[in-house]
């Protein structure tokens, strides 16, 4: 296990742990942010324990060509008046994701600290939020960074009405031009929309060829 200081580095990813832990510490700047993710890596911890960096493998990624919609979902964007909206306010949208109380979690890993910081990322451009609204309400959404070489790397996303997320992450995915959406690891509900595993060596191909 590394462990990091003031200096803006990270270990072969590689070397990270069978379950995906990289290093502990160091700072959530802009440009250590920056590298992490040009690197594959991502800060994921809760807010009683000091920055873990992770770089699973294998990786959950999306290939937008292999969205899947179901019936349902289908029916429900037709007949929800939903509106979305890309980086009208990230802000709300990373503290909604905050608030999420979410299964074996006693806290939120996305903290103050990571608040601020990726705010900064999507003053700077380095990071989305998408919004779907239900009138003039916040009811679902999304975050990631995007760096410009084709990948969307997604973190959290919330809803306050069932499924709008999903009608956020849909509705984005289809009016983009993204080459492939960086899930992190499983979950069921994003399998349910496509996503697969690759292993991390792939992974890392696709961050060096877009």
């Amino acid at each position: 296990m590394y462990y990091l200081n003031e200096d803006i580095w990270f270990p072969n990813v590689n070397s990270a742990s069978p379950e995906g832990i990289l290093a502990i510490g160091g700072d959530l700047s802009t440009e250590r942010l920056l590298l992490a993710y040009k690197s594959g890596i991502f800060p994921w911890f809760d807010s009683e324990e000091p920055i873990l960096w992770w770089s699973p493998n294998p990786r959950f990624v999306l290939y937008p060509e292999k969205l899947k919609i179901s019936k349902s979902m289908r029916q429900v964007m037709r007949n929800k008046d939903y509106k979305v909206t890309v980086n009208k306010d990230f802000r709300a949208v990373i503290i909604e994701c905050a608030l999420v109380k979410r299964n074996g979690q006693a806290g939120t890993w996305i903290t103050d600290t990571m608040i601020e910081a990726y705010v900064k990322f999507n003053e700077l451009g380095y990071a989305k939020s998408i919004e779907v609204w239900n009138g003039d309400d916040l009811v679902g959404g999304l975050y990631g960074v995007d760096l410009g070489n084709g990948i969307f790397s997604g973190e959290s996303m919330f809803s306050k009405e069932s499924n709008a997320s999903k009608v956020g992450f849909i509705s984005f995915i289809q009016n983009t031009n993204y080459k492939l959406i960086d899930c992190q690891v499983h979950t069921n509900h994003l399998e349910s929309l496509g996503a697969e595993e690759i292993s991390r060596n792939k992974f890392l191909e696709y961050l060096n060829m877009y």
